[in-house]
């Protein structure tokens, strides 16, 4: 067993004994591997381990290794997740090569990914964020704003809107981890009480993976714990 199938299995663990703490099911909650600054390499250990869901901050970096993994192996039916910040003028690469994007935070972004979605693909997975914790320094709609943004967004042609996703502040205690995930909750159920359909919580690392599944999370996304150290130098 690799190192990388070893921590699979450990996260997974993890995953599932979080979610029996709050008697939910494991398959409630995706595990979204986050293989930013690694190769394709990892990738596709990670594929070999049953890993099939990859979450990518960086654009170029995210476009060269969808299409190393693909020509090295093509029998992979793997999920690509974009889950960083988006520049505007690059959203059509974002927009012809993934399934989800986890980071609109704004309406112009999601116009932008509706017009450039390859009509021969299937409607791309969008997540709002939001800026649950407040801080000046973190991208993301306000909870206020998200109602109206949302409706909005949902009505765009060949998007799916899905969920929420978000980022909260770091804390170190449980309970202080479990606030911002709960408002994240009840604010995707303010939305769904206003008709929007929505069954997608993005939410929790691996500092707050516990939190984030007590308060509901749908997607975690997870790095370093299956991946090891990034390595920034590009």
């Amino acid at each position: 067993m690799s190192p990388i199938s070893r921590n699979l299995q450990a996260v997974n663990e993890s995953i599932a004994a979080a979610a029996q703490a709050v008697s939910r099911r494991a398959d409630e909650v995706s595990l979204l591997a986050v293989s930013k600054t690694f190769g394709a390499e990892a990738v596709i250990a990670a594929a070999d381990a049953g890993q099939r869901l990859f979450g990518e901050n960086y654009l170029q970096e995210s476009l060269d290794k969808i299409a190393a993994v693909k020509a090295q192996r093509p029998d992979l039916l793997l999920e690509w997740h974009f889950i960083g910040p988006i520049q505007s003028n690059k959203t059509r690469p974002i927009a012809e090569h993934f399934d989800w994007v986890h980071s609109v935070d704004r309406e112009k972004i999601a116009e932008r990914l509706s017009d450039q979605r390859p009509p021969d693909r299937q409607p791309l997975n969008i997540c709002l964020q939001v800026n649950i914790s407040g801080e000046a320094s973190k991208s993301g709609v306000l909870p206020g704003e998200a109602l109206d943004i949302a409706r909005r967004i949902a009505v765009l042609p060949r998007l799916r809107l899905r969920g929420l996703m978000a980022i909260p502040e770091p804390e170190t205690e449980f309970e202080a981890q479990r606030a911002p995930h709960r408002k994240l909750r009840q604010l995707l159920e303010e939305l769904r009480a206003q008709g929007l359909q929505l069954d997608t919580l993005s939410m929790g690392m691996s500092a707050d993976l516990d939190a984030a599944i007590a308060e509901g999370a749908t997607i975690v996304r997870i790095g370093t714990a299956i991946f090891g150290q990034r390595h920034y130098a590009k």
